[in-house]
């Protein structure tokens, strides 16, 4: 791969272009050439300049709203131009018709163009890029056709699930390259060159490391999609990522997908290669509509009180937590640490309520069958870090409790976006202590929208107190027998000399 300076952003795009471009210039003016470049009209026939400025197209989510007042006709997925074989997959998934993101990116992939598609969690972005990467592969079945790259073990996991269901009449071999499992017949699966490799940065940069020659199983590949990219793009892979690029050939097709913009996506339109195209839902950050967002203001102390007080009520349908009159079916708790993760998984455990738990302190193998217990429904409640919170699709996720208010407000907008998917309702409660009215307030502005007091009886919620409190004696007591607090601790120290080891190899 080719980078000019260590400021620039990665060239994961087919070319780099010569000429910044507005992101949005106006429609009705011709943008101006700049200072020595070529007219944009005359680009074509200018045969001194092999690599034209870039065609940057941008469209925003105004379109779409257009399309809807003037009483536009729905498209349907065989109107975007996709096989027929496709199209009587999705109508059998229940996929009826295109959603937004589809309608927009969908045919602009098919044409061979660079995407970038900005949209709401639960919006079909998954679909956008995986029905036209199927529509080519139908049309030419050979070696890696695409590389999907996604933030997390379990989100990569979920788009190997959703490119099988996808592509099962082709009858596509997709392979997931993720930590925690044995590398060696992930590499033995790589040189059997599946038609799709979905991995995670750190795994798939180790499998060519270890075994330079795996790199070749990449030269005619046609895609590469990054999922949740602002998350992939972040500094923390710099150093795979460099690895993965220089094994993909320069003429490919660009995938970018997320729910919230950042600065490094924004970089690289400036650097994208010709034939690019930007949809963007929304500037900014958005939560869905039919999410209904509401805080409960405590003393630290009450989180737990409130968090058994909540669970209990799930299946009460005469309980304000309910939007609707029905009951909730599941719900996922997110948390800041691993340890308090740990603490809550005990604690339910003692108070009766069912749940599992994903965190990094568990093994891969335990992350994935606790996953696979809650999509299920054998389990109501999950118990999760933010692992958790980019991508998971899990239909029946009708409530979200924030139990430690995230650090970052983008992460604020994935993890409420685990509920209201698809335009189905959904319920976030947010655990705010009095250290957490700052983020609290960053979060507002963000979304634009203030969010609303859920309102509780406290005799109520303190109708089980000694319970409680008895289980979180019980649970302390666990845990420094078990040494729960080493282990954290040990954890810890791996992290630091992992990367002190990677900035060392960097040096």
């Amino acid at each position: 791969m080719e980078v000019d300076g260590e400021v620039q952003p990665f060239r994961i795009f087919s070319k780099r272009a010569k000429t910044k471009t507005k992101l949005k210039p106006e429609p009705e003016a011709r943008p101006q050439p700049e200072a020595g470049s070529p007219d944009p009209a005359t680009a074509e026939t200018d045969s001194a300049d092999p690599d034209p400025a870039p065609t940057i197209v941008t469209e925003t989510g105004e379109a779409d709203e257009a399309e809807a007042a003037a009483g536009a006709a729905a498209a349907t997925f065989a109107d975007l131009g996709l096989s027929q074989w496709l199209v009587d997959t999705c109508s059998a998934l229940g996929m009826k018709r295109p959603t937004a993101v589809q309608r927009r990116c969908i045919p602009r992939a098919l044409a061979g163009e660079d995407v970038l598609g900005i949209a709401e969690t639960g919006s079909g972005k998954t679909a956008a890029f995986a029905l036209p990467i199927l529509h080519r592969l139908g049309e030419d079945p050979y070696g890696v056709a695409a590389l999907a790259l996604a933030p997390t073990r379990e989100l990569a996991a979920q788009l190997t699930e959703q490119f099988r269901a996808l592509g099962a009449p082709l009858g596509i071999r997709c392979l997931a390259a993720i930590g925690g499992f044995e590398s060696l017949a992930q590499a033995k699966g790589l040189a059997r060159r599946p038609h799709v490799v979905v991995a995670t940065p750190g795994r798939i940069a180790t499998l060519v490391k270890d075994d330079p020659d795996l790199a070749k199983v990449f030269a005619r590949t046609k895609f590469l999609v990054l999922d949740e990219a602002d998350r992939v793009l972040d500094v923390n892979f710099e150093e795979e990522l460099r690895v993965i690029f220089g094994c993909l050939p320069k003429k490919r097709q660009t995938f970018l997908f997320s729910a919230t913009m950042s600065d490094n996506l924004r970089s690289l339109l400036e650097l994208s290669g010709n034939k690019s195209y930007f949809y963007e839902a929304y500037e900014g950050f958005k939560t869905v509509e039919t999410l209904k967002q509401q805080y409960i203001h405590l003393p630290n102390e009450g989180k737990e009180l409130h968090l058994s007080y909540l669970l209990s009520k799930m299946k009460d349908k005469e309980d304000p937590i309910h939007r609707i009159g029905d009951p909730i079916r599941s719900a996922i708790v997110f948390v800041s640490k691993c340890s308090t993760c740990l603490r809550l998984d005990l604690l339910l455990e003692e108070l009766g309520h069912p749940a599992v738990s994903l965190h990094s302190l568990k093994s891969q193998a335990q992350r994935l069958s606790a996953l696979n217990r809650f999509k299920s429904g054998q389990v109501p409640v999950l118990l999760a870090t933010d692992v958790g919170s980019r991508g998971l699709d899990i239909q029946t996720v009708d409530l979200v409790i924030n139990y430690d208010i995230p650090w970052c407000s983008r992460d604020y907008i994935h993890r409420v976006g685990r509920t209201a998917r698809a335009s189905r309702g959904g319920l976030a409660i947010s655990f705010v202590t009095q250290k957490d009215i700052c983020l609290l307030h960053e979060i507002e502005d963000i979304v634009g929208k203030q969010l609303e007091a859920f309102e509780c009886s406290d005799k109520e919620v303190n109708k089980n107190i000694t319970k409680v409190f008895k289980a979180r004696r019980l649970v302390k007591m666990k845990m420094d027998d078990e040494g729960h607090e080493e282990k954290v601790q040990a954890r810890k120290e791996q992290k630091k000399r992992d990367l002190a080891r990677k900035r060392k190899h960097e040096e």
